[in-house]
């Protein structure tokens, strides 16, 4: 018997997945940060937009989104999974080495920020002093999925700006976990701060953080060598599920929030050989569930609020950005970040952000604050983020700051970690390894891939920075460093695997010197046919080997035997090149033909006669 179908239990989902495959490339095209979409997308099918309409009219009742709880749940593991890419993106080093803008001048904006704001929402908002303190704390974190988005999509990441935004950035987010703490520890009816319970809230849960950390370091990583050693691809995808989600209940369970749990365990990740993989595996959920949660965001945005009193929220919403604003770039000199910098960071950090709604919904879930006052309060937040965009664009436009600033905070990046311009080998068994050794004899910077869990293991026991991974995979040579590569060297031995990360890196850098490793002579005409810029067949080559030691062997002066070698490589080459470089194919046969001609030159120089004593 087949079970009864109900319309309702798919409904909201359809339409989320309808909603971003609009939404995603529309405003990709406009060169829009998809956020702002989704707010938009939210505001107009949400219960104050399309859900209002639908006492009227029946039909937008069938397009409107609630909130439920199921879709909250699924909403708020958009941003665990978001604060598990930003830890992953770090290591415990890095957050040493970046302490200055992160516990100096992030510590500063928030202290500072949440004051002044703690006087102008109170005054506002006629709310008590720990009510009003609460929601200031709400209302000085900023927006880091749209601020990240907006940089990343201007390649902005990676300067001075960039990199201070994302310190300040960084200790919001190692505060949202502190700052909900208020929340259980305000008292209802009077607003104030429970002190009392404060010792009790925060011993166990900073018993449950190192438990925490300590439990990571112990079992992640053996996790992992076990899941990388079964091959599978499925399985994973299905471990990096159960370390996000697994970190954020546990967390949760402890009386921290879930975020922080999931920043940890991409902390203690970070400094794995498995990282970039993890990266690739995650990424299409953060996106998807970021993607959620800012379409719930946008559901809470009352037009009609707007329309009764529009001098005040827009008033406000100024407001807000006005003393951010001011505050970020008077601490950012204070901190010797030239003018232009410090203008484009605050301009970025001024309007409000994601956990803003985290911690006003917790508050008005606990009715710590007024329903009204909560609501006035997400649509300021919601109406500032909308301008995130322009106010970066409008940043980007005035700000030149000098190379000085740029290698002073150049460890803050990101992305520091794969900036320099390095060889990125993939496939570091035997032949690989012998690359490597030549180019460290040469001082030349690379990073390494390979399939083998035990392989990299071995290889990073050894300081080698190499990434378990499978570099087949759309997107993962971009995360060890393609688009600043200065070549690549492919030295598997499987043809299907060669070819298919030849033509991804091609494609998305045609100008990239591309070495690889060729089965036979018919392969090494395929791979360039595909855009290497050499093929190494290894029939060929261990015969060349086979010939040059025999010819040495044999008395033959190493010269010639060197020459005749190089120019019986180069007439190889330019057979297999159907369509190559005429130029390119044969400058190698007139080096080889120059070192032949020195060595006869040598050979019939007459030498001087001895002289008598």
């Amino acid at each position: 018997m087949e079970a009864e179908f109900h319309w309702e239990t798919w409904r909201q989902p359809l339409i989320f997945l309808i909603t971003a495959g609009v939404v995603v490339p529309l405003f990709r095209r406009l060169r829009v940060s998809p956020v702002l979409g989704f707010l938009i997308a939210g505001a107009l099918l949400g219960p104050f937009g399309a859900g209002r309409l639908a006492e009227t009219h029946p039909f937008f009742g069938k397009i409107s989104i609630g909130g439920g709880a199921g879709a909250a749940q699924l909403a708020e593991l958009g941003v665990v999974f978001l604060l598990f890419m930003i830890g992953l993106e770090l290591s415990w080093d890095r957050l040493v080495r970046m302490r200055r803008l992160v516990f100096g001048l992030g510590a500063a904006q928030v202290v500072v920020t949440t004051a002044l704001l703690t006087l102008q929402v109170g005054a506002w908002l006629e709310l008590g002093p720990g009510r009003a303190l609460l929601c200031a704390a709400a209302l000085s974190m900023s927006s880091t999925a749209i601020v990240l988005s907006v940089l990343s999509e201007r390649k902005r990441l990676n300067r001075t700006a960039g990199r201070a935004a994302f310190s300040v950035l960084l200790f919001q987010d190692l505060m949202v976990a502190p700052l909900l703490f208020m929340v259980p520890l305000l008292d209802a009816k009077s607003g104030h701060l429970a002190g009392a319970q404060l010792f009790w809230t925060w011993a166990p849960a900073v018993v449950a953080l190192f438990a925490l950390v300590a439990g990571g370091r112990l079992l992640l990583r053996p996790l992992f060598h076990l899941v990388a050693a079964a091959g599978s691809t499925e399985l994973f995808m299905a471990a990096c599920l159960l370390v996000v989600v697994g970190a954020s209940v546990a967390s949760a369970a402890a009386g921290l929030s879930m975020g922080l749990g999931a920043f940890i365990a991409g902390l203690l990740l970070a400094e794995t050989e498995f990282r970039r993989e993890i990266e690739v595996t995650i990424a299409p959920f953060q996106g998807l569930l970021l993607g959620l949660f800012f379409l719930s965001t946008g559901a809470h945005l009352d037009f009609a609020r707007l329309v009764e009193t529009p001098l005040t929220i827009l008033g406000f919403s100024i407001g807000l950005i006005a003393v951010k604003a001011s505050v970020l770039y008077l601490l950012a000199r204070a901190f010797r970040l030239a003018p232009p910098v410090a203008r484009e960071m605050s301009l970025l950090l001024a309007p409000g952000g994601e956990f803003a709604f985290l911690m006003i919904g917790a508050a008005l879930a606990a009715k710590i604050i007024p329903d009204q006052a909560g609501g006035d309060l997400l649509l300021v937040v919601t109406l500032t983020m909308t301008a995130i965009p322009f106010l970066g664009a409008l940043g980007a436009r005035t700000a030149k700051s000098r190379a000085k600033d740029e290698a002073e905070f150049a460890h803050l990046a990101p992305t520091a970690a794969i900036s320099d311009p390095r060889v990125i080998i993939v496939g570091y068994g035997r032949v690989g390894r012998l690359v490597s050794d030549m180019l460290r004899r040469h001082d030349i910077p690379f990073v390494a891939v390979d399939g083998s869990a035990q392989l990299v293991a071995k290889a990073r026991e050894d300081g080698v920075e190499v990434y378990w991974g499978d570099a087949t995979r759309p997107g993962f040579l971009e995360r060890v460093g393609l688009s600043g590569a200065r070549a690549l060297v492919l030295t598997m031995d499987a043809p299907p695997a060669v070819e298919k990360v030849v033509t991804l890196a091609h494609a998305a850098r045609p100008e990239l010197i591309i070495v690889a490793r060729a089965r036979d002579a018919v392969h090494a005409t395929h791979l360039y046919k595909l855009g290497v810029t050499d093929a190494i067949p290894e029939t060929i080559e261990a015969s060349l080997q086979l010939a040059e030691a025999l010819l040495v062997d044999i008395g033959v002066p190493m010269g010639f035997v060197i020459a005749s070698i190089h120019e019986k490589r180069d007439e190889y080459r330019k057979f297999l090149q159907p369509h190559g470089d005429r130029r390119k194919e044969t400058r190698g046969i007139k080096m080889s033909k120059r070192v032949r001609d020195m060595n006869r030159a040598k050979a019939d120089k007459p030498k001087p006669e001895p002289t008598g004593g």
